[in-house]
């Protein structure tokens, strides 16, 4: 296996958002291709009040022959995978600089606040434009919409995946998403998740 250099050691990963877009999957598969690249990679994870619509949230701090503790300090983040918007401005807050660089989906998920009324969700634009003031750059994908053209919106993840992979600062290529994902899924699967993540960095160069 061959490690490539990475543009800070450790690297840190934050991936975001609530409980059934398929984060933790996405941490784990982003995982393995790294650990397949030769680099070391440990996981935290952090999960809300519930397991579906709470906010959930794994760091991944990826070196080049260190083992580093799971949990990344604050303020050290060096590039943040949102599912969900305003995940993405919650994780800033804490773990954002401003070297920090932000790929998040477009596509709101109301908590149960906003959904009886209790609370306001702020407007996407409102979003977009807290977080490019926080943040070096900020991306923000269409995931879910796209996802749903696909077939299925939990395919929002390895868009979400494909996307990281265009920021071109990790070796992250198709082949080893292959093969980690055939090993995660059935055949029949594989296909579709392929094309997902292709279009995720589609997106992000576009």
């Amino acid at each position: 296996m061959t490690v490539t250099q990475l543009p800070k050691d450790p690297y840190n990963i934050i991936i975001t958002g609530v409980g059934g877009q398929g984060n933790v999957m996405a941490s784990r598969v982003l995982a393995n291709m790294l650990v397949m690249k030769g680099f070391s990679v440990t996981i935290g994870e952090t999960f809300g009040a519930s397991q579906r619509g709470g906010s959930v949230m794994s760091h991944l701090r990826v070196s080049e022959k260190d083992t580093w503790s799971p949990q990344i300090p604050k303020g050290r983040a060096h590039v943040i995978v949102a599912l969900e918007p305003t995940e993405a401005i919650r994780v800033l807050a804490d773990y954002g600089n401003p070297d920090v660089k932000v790929v998040s989906n477009t596509r709101p998920i109301h908590p149960a606040g906003v959904i009886a009324g209790d609370l306001a969700y702020p407007a996407l634009e409102e979003t977009k434009k807290t977080a490019q003031g926080i943040s070096s750059q900020a991306w923000f994908i269409d995931a879910t919409d796209e996802a749903l053209k696909l077939g299925h919106p939990i395919l929002g993840n390895i868009i979400m995946l494909g996307a990281l992979s265009g920021l071109d600062d990790l070796p992250l290529d198709k082949e080893d998403f292959r093969e980690v994902i055939a090993k995660s899924l059935p055949q029949n699967k594989v296909g579709i998740n392929m094309e997902a993540f292709d279009l995720g960095r589609k997106l992000l160069k576009e």
